[in-house]
Parts: structure tokens; C-alpha cells; sequence
């Protein structure tokens, strides 16, 4: 088995950066994608600075800064059903990502402490549906191409992201330290806007003028079909929502994990400054190395079994934080957690498109808003853990949650909604 899935690995990962490096669209949306996780982790760690240290807020406060991610599903739901009726990917990406550097260069010159909880609600909440956007333009390249590696090439270019979340929040911040969280803000903005310059004057398969023309013409008509379908109604619906909400309840831990391992790590496990860094960092890097493995591994034993693997993974990581109380738990527990997001990073994406494939558009925008409320609820359910369960066991909360969504994965995986 391990030689079968290498010598499949080394038959389609290069086919897959390949197809990338060739498609301006392809080598566009990556490096997009970089640049948008490179200047959101810059920003994230540094909000809450920036609201008690420059705005003068309590701690209480700008804790609730996080809730106003609450309108990001709503924003992309809007921007996918329009995105999904015209099939003008791209020009609805740059609009978002224009929002996004506007946003982000208000936030840096904001001198009232409501000014941030309303950009962020308002107009950050759209700017966070470009990414999606892309997605949905790879997508309907790769479909009308009939691409043999288009799992491969989606997973490449969602690799990209998550190698911006690696190096943003180093890059963020050292700039806060040099320059002020203002010119950090106004930084981030900048990246947003630079979202438009790879992309340059390309297009998506649809909006080709060209297109309609070259295509056949039952291609043709399923192209029309989907484009100017009308809004996805409930019912069509409910698989996406079900396992977006699975994935919620495994993002969840994200925010606590982030949040109170560091403080764990330092006060109560007197961990060196250097290992607990080590600790942190190591996920990330697991997480980019598993991307195109679960790949392969989705190809032999179908994307929604694998999820139900990922799943579990949040349960084992979570148990190392809140029982082991050493060192090395630290290491497993980030080690299963990049696990975690090695495959749902990875494919998440993928089975989202395909449980709502009249709508990619929509179910990208469903599917990576979510994280939002992941967010939201992680940050909510860490503060109340924390008081009744204390450090470590507060992790015992998203164990609970993982093990909910490994249980919801595994019926969804068996149920008539599986995709492979």
C-alpha cells in the first residue's frame, strides 16, 4: 500500500504544479490566495493590540470584535448566489478584494473604537468572499478543461493559502514591533489590493468571449444551465450545510487552541520561549507536507472516509493539550492537528463544491465563510470553558466538539450525500 500511494503521489502531484505553473488563471489564483493568507495572519494576532493598546478598549471589550465575523457566511452567501446567476467570477473577486484593502486602510487611520467593529461587519465581511470566488473560477476552468489532476491543481492552489497563514503572523509581527500596528493594518490592506495585480486581465472558462464558441454545445447548455440557474432553495442545500457545519464544530478549536495553549505553555508548563514557538509553528508546516497526500489517499479511499479519519485527529490532538501536561503531548497534539487541516484544507473545498455542484460559487462561499462562526463560537466556548474547566482541561470542549464531527462525518460518509 505505502509504494502504491508513493508511485501514484509522484504520477499526478507533478502533472498538478505542472497544470498550475501553465494556466495564468491557476498561477494567478495561487499566488492570490498567498497574499490574501499573508496579509489576514498578519493582522489577526495583532487586532486585539491594536484595539486596547491604540483605541483604549477594555479587554472585555475587544474580545467581542471577534463576533462581528457573525456577518461573513451572510456576505458570501449573497456574493456566491450572484457570482453562481452570472458567472462573472473574477470581476466580483476584484470588487471583493477592493473592499478588503478599503477596509483594512480604514481600520489603520480609525480613531473611535466603534470604527473597527463597523469595517468589520460591513466591509470586511464581503472583502473575505474573493478567496471563494477563485475557487469557483479554478473550478469552472477545470471542469470545461475536463482536467485529469483537478483535485491536485485545487489542492495546490489552496496550499498557497495556508503558506501565507505560515509566514503572516511572523511578518505581522515583526512590522507591529518596527512600525506600529497602524502601518501593520495599512500593510494588510495592501496585500488585499495586491490580491488584483497576478490576476491581472484573466478569465475563467465562462467569461472567454471566445468560450461559447469552442465549447460544445451540450457543455454549452450545462454551462448556461448552472450559471443562470436560480438560487440554490433549502433542500438542495442541506448536504453543503451539513457538512459545513461538521467542519465548523472541528474549526471551532482553532480560536481556543490559539488562545490558550500559548498561556498554558508559558505559565503553567514554564515551557522555553523557543520550544513553545517550536510548538506552534510545527502544525502549519505538517499541514502543508499532508495537503497533496490526502490527495492521493482520497483517490484510493474516498474524500468523505478521510474526513472522518481528519475528524478523529481533532479528537486525539485536543486530549494531548487538555491530559499530557509535557512537552512532547504539545508536539503530538499539533502533530494530529496538522493532520486535521492537511485533510480538510486540502479537500474541504473539493466536497463543498461537489455537495452543491449547480452552485460552486455559493458552496465555496458557504463553506470558507463558516470559519467566521467557527471562530465565534471557538472564542465564546474557550471563555466559558475556561472559567468552569480551567487550563488544560478547557481542551476537553473541542475534544467534544471533534468527537460530534467525526460521529456527523462518519453518517454523512455513508449517507446518499458521500462524495468521493
Amino acid at each position: 500500500m505505502p509504494s502504491a500511494l508513493a508511485t501514484a503521489e509522484v504520477a499526478t502531484t507533478p502533472s498538478a504544479v505542472r497544470s498550475v505553473w501553465a494556466s495564468p488563471l491557476y498561477r494567478g489564483a495561487t499566488v492570490a490566495l498567498f497574499l490574501s493568507g499573508l496579509g489576514t495572519s498578519a493582522a489577526a494576532p495583532q487586532i486585539t493590540l491594536f484595539l486596547v493598546n491604540d483605541l483604549h478598549v477594555s479587554l472585555t471589550t475587544a474580545g467581542l470584535f471577534y463576533l462581528t465575523n457573525i456577518t461573513a457566511p451572510l456576505a458570501g452567501y449573497l456574493i456566491g448566489t450572484r457570482s453562481d446567476r452570472s458567472g462573472k467570477r473574477l470581476g466580483l473577486f476584484r470588487w471583493c478584494a477592493l473592499a478588503g484593502a478599503l477596509g483594512w486602510a480604514a481600520m489603520a487611520v480609525a480613531d473611535r473604537a466603534w470604527i473597527p467593529f463597523v469595517i468589520s461587519a460591513l466591509v470586511l465581511a464581503f472583502s473575505g468572499a474573493a478567496g471563494s470566488q477563485l475557487f469557483a473560477a479554478v473550478h469552472d476552468d477545470l471542469k470545461a478543461t475536463a482536467s485529469p489532476v483537478a483535485d491536485g491543481v485545487v489542492s495546490v492552489v489552496r496550499m498557497a493559502l495556508t503558506a501565507g497563514w505560515v509566514v503572516g503572523p511572523v511578518l505581522g509581527s515583526l512590522l507591529a514591533t518596527a512600525a506600529g500596528p497602524r502601518v501593520m493594518l495599512a500593510a494588510t490592506g495592501a496585500c488585499a489590493l495586491a490580491q488584483i495585480l497576478p490576476m491581472g486581465f484573466a478569465r475563467s472558462s465562462g467569461d472567454r468571449p471566445g468560450a461559447a464558441a469552442d465549447a460544445p454545445a451540450e457543455e454549452l447548455t450545462g454551462a448556461l444551465t448552472e450559471r443562470h440557474a436560480p438560487r440554490p432553495g433549502l433542500r438542495a442545500m442541506l448536504p453543503l450545510l451539513a457538512f459545513t457545519g461538521l467542519y465548523l464544530l472541528v474549526y471551532a478549536g482553532e480560536p481556543i487552541k490559539y488562545g490558550y495553549l500559548p498561556i498554558y505553555m508559558r505559565d503553567s508548563m514554564h515551557l522555553p520561549t523557543a520550544v513553545s514557538g517550536a510548538v506552534i509553528g510545527i502544525q502549519p508546516l505538517i499541514e502543508l507536507v499532508l495537503m497533496p497526500v490526502a490527495v492521493v489517499v482520497a483517490r484510493r479511499i474516498g474524500m468523505m472516509p478521510l474526513m472522518v479519519l481528519g475528524a478523529a485527529f481533532g479528537v486525539g490532538a485536543n486530549l494531548c493539550f487538555a491530559l499530557t501536561g509535557n512537552a512532547a503531548g504539545m508536539f503530538a497534539g499539533q502533530i494530529l492537528m496538522g493532520g486535521v487541516w492537511g485533510v480538510f484544507a486540502g479537500l474541504g473545498i473539493i466536497v463543498a463544491q461537489r455537495l452543491l455542484p449547480q452552485a460552486v460559487a455559493t458552496a465555496s462561499a458557504v463553506f470558507m465563510s463558516s470559519t467566521a462562526v467557527a471562530s465565534a463560537l471557538g472564542g465564546l466556548t474557550g471563555s466559558l470553558g475556561v472559567s468552569v474547566l480551567g487550563l488544560p482541561h478547557v481542551f476537553l470542549a473541542p475534544a467534544l466538539f471533534g468527537l460530534l464531527a467525526t460521529g456527523g462525518m462518519a453518517v454523512l460518509s455513508r449517507s446518499r450525500f458521500s462524495v468521493r
